[in-house]
């Protein structure tokens, strides 16, 4: 018997083939169950024969799932489709920039290390997941009227689907943490790079109260965080990181009472990579709301603000979505305010390094009286107005008039200036006319407010 070529995609051919197929295995079948003495090619003939039978199946089975899949995809509506795949999507979910994704598709761009919306380029405030219902619903009904079954569209994959020995390599991993200084080296270089690449082994770390602290080891009993060796840091935090992530882990990982400290070291001591990813860790951490009282009342924000005053390009963005998360609690912007954070911010702005999350930030503090002080103190007023007329960026321009309009509630001295701004540029008459319905609001709350002044300052 010749042996079976390559199997044809065409749905007829595999048809005939599968005929032809089962027709020798009976034959082969019979002659080996009739011969007492039949030889081993024989046997081989139809094992052969079987194994190209199953992959046959397979390849129909797949062929017709695909042609569904591919139906669906194309006749389906577009806000049905996640933005991210292209595809109907099974879980709905929306993300802190309010844009709805599939949840496994938008969990695997947070997990690569992403903190933006891919669909906006929104900085995320948050990582928080909320499943959207209204639009499940509205899928399930349209999936129903169409007599599609949403479990044969596309293909998940469990994420918490771990073998055996993917937990005893774990646990070995682990193990090795207390051993000598080159397998602590080796152990967390793979802990990293397993964390990064596979989200069931972040899960592990939700198992065991031990996991943690066993990661951790290496680099705890040091006093000097810089004397340990770089790349054990930096390995062991981004793992830190890693684990994060996931957001069952989040309250674990900032309850554990050498996390927070652990990673303010980092901040201060560590490789610029290792700095940059603690403040990373913290950004993700402080998602979870409970986290955000725990790393503010542990003094984070000071480190946080250090690094962002030394202004290492690496690690600019990571410390800014830090300080932007812990800041959206009110009693972290007194203590950001208090470490300095906005004379450092304000610097920056002023020299035109990420003015985008800098400015964010800057319009949280806002709400703080002392913030807004200091910010009239510090010169605020001209940069603001200066930004307003040359950014082309509509959420600048919506922060720097809600920064003024707040400076100028606190302070009428400041009303001065802007009076000054709008003789020599009109800034914010153009903004009032042109802007955002969110500018046009707080530009226009600005002109009545000085309007008000200069007839009082006439009527006296």
């Amino acid at each position: 018997m010749a042996k079976p070529g390559v199997l044809d995609s065409d749905p007829e051919v595999m048809v005939k083939k599968a005929i032809e197929l089962k027709r020798e295995l009976q034959r082969l079948v019979k002659s080996i169950v009739d011969d007492e003495d039949c030889s081993a090619e024989t046997i081989d003939q139809a094992m052969e024969s079987l194994c190209v039978l199953k992959e046959l199946k397979l390849k129909k089975r797949s062929s017709l799932s695909l042609k569904l899949h591919n139906n669906t995809v194309t006749c389906c509506p577009d806000e049905f489709k996640c933005p991210l795949s292209k595809e109907l999507m099974r879980d709905p979910v929306i993300v802190a920039s309010c844009q709805t994704y599939d949840r496994p598709f938008i969990q695997k761009w947070l997990n690569a290390g992403n903190r933006t919306c891919p669909r906006t380029h929104q900085v995320l405030s948050h990582t928080v997941l909320t499943p959207n219902q209204l639009i499940k619903e509205m899928i399930e009904q349209w999936s129903k009227n169409q007599g599609i079954e949403l479990s044969n569209t596309v293909n998940y994959i469990d994420e918490e689907g771990l073998k055996e020995a993917d937990r005893d390599h774990f646990l070995c991993l682990l193990k090795k943490m207390s051993s000598t200084l080159s397998d602590q080296k080796a152990a967390a270089k793979e802990l990293r790079l397993l964390t990064k690449k596979h989200p069931c082994f972040r899960v592990l770390f939700c198992d065991s109260a031990d996991a943690i602290p066993q990661l951790l080891k290496p680099i705890c009993g040091s006093d000097s965080f810089s004397s340990i060796h770089p790349d054990l840091q930096e390995d062991v935090i981004t793992t830190l990181l890693n684990i994060s992530i996931h957001d069952n882990n989040k309250k674990l990982v900032a309850e554990t009472p050498m996390v927070i400290p652990l990673l303010m070291k980092a901040l201060r001591s560590g490789t610029i990579e290792t700095r940059s990813n603690a403040a990373a860790a913290l950004f993700t951490l402080s998602a979870l709301e409970s986290n955000k009282e725990l790393v503010g009342k542990s003094g984070a924000l000071k480190p946080l603000i250090d690094l962002l005053e030394e202004g290492n390009p690496l690690a600019m963005k990571d410390v800014a979505s830090a300080i932007f998360n812990l800041c959206v609690m009110h009693e972290n912007k007194a203590r950001a305010v208090k470490d300095g954070g906005v004379r450092v911010i304000l610097t920056k702005i002023k020299n035109r390094i990420h003015v985008d999350e800098l400015l964010a930030i800057l319009a949280l503090l806002s709400s703080h009286q002392k913030a807004v002080h200091d910010m009239g103190e510090l010169g605020a007023v001209p940069s603001l107005l200066s930004i307003i007329r040359e950014s082309s960026c509509e959420r600048n321009k919506e922060n720097c008039v809600a920064i003024l309009q707040t400076i100028c509630l606190y302070d009428r001295s400041k009303l001065k200036e802007i009076k000054e701004e709008e003789n020599t540029h009109r800034t914010i008459s153009e903004l009032a006319q042109n802007g955002t319905s969110r500018a046009k609001r707080k530009a226009s709350g600005i002109l009545e407010r000085l309007n008000r002044v200069v007839n009082i300052t006439h009527t006296a």
